[in-house]
């Protein structure tokens, strides 16, 4: 129960309580200003209703409440762990890098045993020093080395909002990630499956994929019939019963199913084992091979179309799929018979349609065919496909491309161009069919600072936290001192990661670095590098913005050494913004603006960019991005021309944004009396019964 409401508090600042059925005489009232006051000390405050409807409540229930709201939202800020730094007056007394290292090498020298050490060694390992890299004072000598936090204007407050029962809350929760029409991040994918083993209501309608195995799951447990239209669903639903990836990325090792989950699994796969289907299963055959050694069947004899999915995978049945007979098409230049192929499957067509265009065949005939595939294709692919044309007709600094995990890669743009013409009427087309779909708006109120918030047609590689926005999404930075932070904590073996920043002229050269290996420059300091988190450890980098000598800054966490993000403990990233004249900790969750895990299977994490405009202004593009990196000692020096061309693929793309959704939904005719509003988040005097869309809930926009 505590774990589904912090989820509830956490993704959608809403506190699930029950109303009072009458006003309880007692102290509610001072325990919720006493909550209000503890929360604001975070950047938290309750909203005007959420004290109204806690004032009405025990007050021992509300200390019951406040204690685990409390502990939910410093969680989310990254105010759960203490942040000491290397030196206890960061960011004032900072030594040189040379000054620093020197000092201590001259330390270990006269140190006996350090120096007969540092002599008998071949070559000087200045990691090695003694004292080098672990904290050198408590948390509470950090405490009283600095003043408390000014407070100002400036400083981030979030409202939250009193909620319904927690059965109420947890079952939109539900509903809103089940029905997703993009996928979600592993995160959301393990939320769901706690949200559907609780829920006893279920939605009617699963569109993705990944989703639909996870609810599966619940389904199958309680021998309810499951889901599925794809020989693949019956497969993630079994990895993701064996406790595996049912994203399918990585194999799963299955576990022994019941007699009774054997059958179930066997009858759903015997009602879509089609031989139209059966092309699916050479993708992943060695899995289906493991998978037939655990539900047995021949010896099912009443499913015989589910014995013919394994003999596909032991090669005794022949089956060819539909992407093999479009490239044997495509390959012999009969690309007229790859369109009729792929007119049966309107996604994989429109998902083709670039390459179709190029292959040098009429482009009136491919267009004619896409026209007629849009009514049958996911409203993400027709968005998908529409950002993917917006971007053809401009020249790119290189095509990047990103895998669910965010692990990405440049390459140069070698397509031949597509005309003018042909590119404006691919558009027209897609434009029209996704104004269809859109929800009619009503009264549409549209948030200027959400204008430019991306669409999220992937969430994958976007771990939640606060302040999250897609990939490709701005946002304006307030502040005159911008604060990186990142903290880990090892599992098993010692972890040294890197907090660095890579800046950058306007055009992309003149690179400068903030690292390990140079502590300070005129407008930027850090905290000193970190070798051991046992017990946890964190890294800071200090930029002036108004002092900034570039136009770019690419903050950047690289693993030195150690477990990956995904292994260690616990590992995050965010940003803090300040006014100069305010001091505080290095780590004040009032002034923190982003926070979110680190995670994803590179070594070298790119979280956002920060953009000065030529109004002097700043902006954060959000990246969500991982380089592969080397196993260790990986460092900025040694990823810059690969972290430069990236950032400039992405700054340079034009992505799909609100303001384009929101321009479409003022086409539509609008009927209904309700209001429709979108924006970073909900103002209190919205009519009742508004449709309202925040960054939280932006993929239930996305038309099906």
């Amino acid at each position: 129960m505590d774990t589904l409401e912090s989820l509830v508090i956490a993704r959608r600042l809403r506190v699930p309580v029950d109303a009072p059925a009458a006003s309880v005489p007692g102290w509610g009232e001072v325990a919720a200003r006493q909550l209000d006051a503890v929360l604001l000390s975070v950047g938290f405050k309750c909203s005007a209703a959420l004290l109204e409807r806690l004032a009405g409540l025990p007050g021992e229930t509300v200390v019951d409440l406040g204690v685990r709201v409390l502990a939910a939202v410093r969680q989310l800020v990254g105010d759960h762990v203490q942040h000491n730094v290397y030196f206890v007056d960061f960011p004032k007394n900072v030594p040189d890098t040379v000054e620093f290292w020197a000092g201590l090498l001259r330390q270990a020298m006269l140190d006996p045993v350090a120096a007969a050490s540092v002599r008998q060694s071949p070559a000087l390992d200045l990691l090695a020093l003694p004292g080098y890299g672990r904290y050198r004072h408590t948390y509470a000598d950090l405490l009283a080395a600095h003043a408390e936090l000014i407070p100002l204007a400036g400083d981030r407050v979030t409202v939250l909002e009193p909620g319904a029962s927690l059965e109420a809350e947890a079952r939109e929760l539900y509903f809103s990630l089940a029905g997703s029409e993009v996928p979600l991040p592993a995160e959301d994918l393990t939320a769901l499956r706690s949200l559907a083993a609780f829920c006893a209501e279920e939605p009617e309608r699963v569109p993705m994929r990944e989703n639909r195995a996870v609810v599966n799951e619940a389904r199958l447990a309680a021998g309810r019939p499951l889901l599925v239209d794809t020989v693949t669903d019956v497969l993630r639903l079994a990895c993701g019963c064996s406790g595996g990836d049912v994203t399918l990325a990585v194999p799963t090792k299955f576990r022994s199913f019941s007699r009774a989950e054997r059958r179930a699994l066997l009858r759903a796969l015997d009602e879509v084992a089609s031989p139209a289907r059966l092309g699916d299963v050479s993708r992943y055959r060695e899995r289906w091979k493991r998978l037939g050694e655990r539900l047995h069947p021949g010896e099912y004899a009443q499913f015989p179309r589910a014995a013919h999915v394994f003999e596909v995978a032991r090669g005794v049945r022949r089956a060819r799929g539909l992407d093999s007979g479009v490239e044997v098409a495509l390959s012999a230049g009969r690309t007229g018979e790859a369109v009729e192929l792929l007119e049966k499957a309107p996604g994989a067509l429109l998902r083709r349609l670039d390459h179709l265009l190029r292959t040098g065949t009429s482009a009136s005939a491919v267009l004619e065919a896409a026209e007629r595939a849009a009514a049958g294709a996911s409203g993400r692919v027709l968005l998908s496909l529409r950002e993917h044309l917006q971007n053809r007709l401009t020249p790119e600094a290189g095509r990047v491309f990103a895998n669910r995990h965010g692990r990405a890669w440049a390459t140069d743009d070698a397509r031949s161009p597509i005309e003018e013409d042909v590119v404006s009427r691919a558009v027209a087309i897609l434009d029209e069919e996704i104004t269809r779909r859109l929800p009619d708006p009503g009264t549409l109120i549209v948030d200027p600072e959400a204008l430019d918030i991306a669409l999220p047609l992937s969430a994958k590689a976007v771990a939640p936290g606060l302040g999250m926005l897609p990939r490709g999404s701005l946002s304006a930075v307030d502040g005159e001192l911008l604060r990186f932070f990142v903290h880990w904590r090892q599992a098993e073996r010692r972890t040294d990661y890197d907090l660095s920043a890579l800046m950058l002229d306007a055009s992309y050269g003149n690179p400068q670095h903030i690292s390990w290996t140079s502590y300070h420059n005129a407008f930027a300091q850090y905290s000193s590098d970190l070798v051991d988190a046992a017990e946890g450890a964190s890294e800071f980098i200090d930029i002036r913005l108004a002092q900034a000598k570039r136009s770019i800054i690419l903050p950047q966490v690289n693993i030195y050494a150690g477990e990956a993000f995904d292994k260690a403990a616990e590992a995050f990233f965010g940003y803090m913004t300040r006014d100069a004249e305010q001091e505080g900790m290095p780590f004040e969750p009032r002034t923190v603006r982003m926070k979110s895990d680190l995670r994803g299977a590179g070594r070298v994490a790119l979280p956002l960019v920060f953009l000065r405009g030529d109004d002097g202004a700043w902006r954060v593009k959000w990246l969500h991005l991982y380089l592969r990196g080397h196993p260790g000692f990986n460092q900025v020096e040694g990823n810059r021309v690969t972290a430069s061309l990236l950032v400039r693929s992405i700054v340079e793309r034009d992505h799909l944004r609100v303001r384009h959704l929101a321009d479409l939904l003022r086409r539509r005719d609008s009927q209904g009396e309700h209001t429709t509003y979108i924006g970073l988040r909900a103002p209190a005097d919205l009519p009742e019964g508004a449709r309202v869309y925040t960054p939280g809930t932006l993929h239930e926009l996305i038309p099906a």
